[in-house]
C-alpha cells in the first residue's frame, strides 16, 4: 500500500444546537469557551470522535475510550505490551505500531514506559503523525447563549425514603445555538515515516463527514449536533503552491453572522461560502465541498 500522495488540507463547520460540545472539567462542566466568549471544543475531543468513528467502521484503534473497547486491555500500556512484544528495537516497534493501530500513524502517539520486568522496560518512543487538526472554535461568541438548568432526582439512591440526600441537586450546561469550525492537515512527508496511505486518509474524511454518528449522550441529544459542510482540498497539481493557513483562511474569513442577523439562531443565520467563492480564492487549487450527515 502507498503512502499518501499528495498534501490535504481540509476545514469543518459544525452546528450546534442545545447540546454541550465539550464540557470544561475546571469549569463545571459547562461548555468550554476562551476570554473573548467564543465556544471551544478541543483538538483532543474532535480526535477522540474520529478515533470513535474510524472503530465502528472496523479499523484498530490503539487510544481507546473506556466505554467504546474493542480488546479486554485494561490500560494503554497493556495494550502496547500485549501487541509488541520487543520494544527494544525501536525502528521495529514503531513499525509493527503504526501498522497494528490506524490513530496512530495517523495522529502519532508517545510510548513512554518506566521499567517494570516483563513489561517496556524503560521506553520512551515518540511517533510524529501526519495528520493534525485544530481547536474548533464558534463563529460567534456563545458565553450569552450558555444555558445552565437546575436538575433533581426523583428517587434516592440510599436510604428509607423519608427525606432527601444532599446529592438529588445538579446542573446540567448547553450552548443554546451556536456554529463551530475547525481545521486540519495531511502531511506526505511525515506519511512516509508512519505508512498513513491515500485509503487512511478516505476513511478520515468519511469519519469527519459522519462525525456525531452515534455520538449522543445526555450533554448531545441525538441530532443536536451536526457536521454541516466539509471543505476538502487535495494539493495534486504541483505548479499550485498555498500554505495551510492561507487554505484554512478562504473559509475563516468568509463564514460568519450575515449582516442582516443580530443574534444567530439557526445556521440559515450566517453566510456559509460555496464552492466557487473558495476556489476564486485559491486560483488552481480544486475544492471538494461535502454535506455533512
Amino acid at each position: 500500500m502507498t503512502t499518501l500522495k499528495n498534501k490535504i488540507d481540509f476545514a469543518v463547520i459544525v452546528s450546534v444546537n442545545n447540546a454541550n460540545p465539550n464540557g470544561d472539567p475546571l469549569n463545571g462542566n459547562r461548555p468550554r469557551y476562551n476570554y473573548g466568549g467564543y465556544g471551544e471544543i478541543s483538538d483532543v475531543a474532535i480526535k477522540r470522535k474520529i478515533r470513535n468513528r474510524l472503530m465502528t467502521e472496523g479499523h484498530s484503534i490503539f487510544v481507546q475510550s473506556d466505554d467504546s473497547k474493542m480488546d479486554d486491555y485494561p490500560s494503554l500500556r497493556k495494550r502496547a505490551e500485549g501487541e509488541i512484544t520487543d520494544w527494544n528495537d525501536k525502528k521495529k516497534s514503531i513499525e509493527l505500531a503504526c501498522a497494528k493501530w490506524m490513530d496512530v500513524r495517523a495522529f502519532g502517539q508517545v510510548f513512554a514506559y518506566g521499567g517494570e520486568k516483563g513489561g517496556a522496560s524503560g521506553v520512551s518512543i515518540g511517533i510524529r503523525g501526519p495528520v493534525s487538526i485544530h481547536p474548533a472554535f464558534s463563529v460567534s461568541p456563545v458565553l450569552d447563549r450558555v444555558s445552565s438548568v437546575q436538575i433533581t432526582k426523583s428517587v434516592n439512591n440510599e436510604g428509607d425514603g423519608s427525606k432527601k440526600e444532599s446529592d438529588t441537586m445538579g446542573m446540567k450546561h448547553r450552548v443554546d445555538h451556536g456554529v463551530y469550525v475547525f481545521y486540519g492537515s495531511m502531511n506526505p512527508q511525515l506519511a512516509i515515516k508512519t505508512g498513513f496511505s491515500d485509503d487512511d486518509a478516505k476513511a478520515i474524511k468519511e469519519a469527519i463527514q459522519t462525525l456525531f454518528r452515534n455520538d449522543a449522550s445526555s450533554a448531545r441529544p441525538e441530532g443536536s449536533m451536526e457536521v454541516y459542510k466539509v471543505y476538502w482540498w487535495e494539493h495534486s497539481d504541483p505548479k499550485v503552491h498555498f500554505s495551510s493557513a492561507k487554505v484554512h483562511n478562504s473559509v475563516r474569513n468568509k463564514v460568519g453572522v450575515r449582516k442582516d442577523v443580530t443574534e444567530p439562531k439557526s445556521i440559515g443565520d450566517y453566510d456559509i461560502p460555496s464552492k466557487e467563492e473558495i476556489e476564486k480564492e485559491l486560483p488552481g487549487l480544486k475544492c471538494e465541498v461535502i454535506d455533512g450527515e
